[in-house]
């Protein structure tokens, strides 16, 4: 347990910022699953509107930093060739 003053504070906010990126986190993959989900639907107009939905959010996960960058436009190219497939 901490002593210091600072020490507590330093807790206090990671507690903050933990909580926060989980959202965020939780989010972009809720997104996401909406996109495959409409992709195993079959569904190709159900399926670019959910990935048109989820790509910002993507983004912003990225420009937050709770996903690496590279992993932000991994999942987006991976995604949008998989919408792209469908007949």
């Amino acid at each position: 347990m901490a002593h210091h003053k600072s020490a507590k504070k330093r807790i206090r906010q990671t507690e903050r910022r933990t909580a926060v990126n989980r959202a965020r986190m939780s989010r972009v993959r809720s997104f996401i699953k909406k996109v495959e989900t409409a992709i195993e639907g079959g569904d190709k107009q159900a399926a670019a509107a959910a990935l048109k939905e989820a790509q910002p959010e993507i983004q912003r996960g990225a420009v937050k930093g709770v996903i690496h960058r590279n992993m932000a436009s991994r999942k987006l190219a991976r995604l949008s060739a998989r919408v792209k497939k469908l007949p």
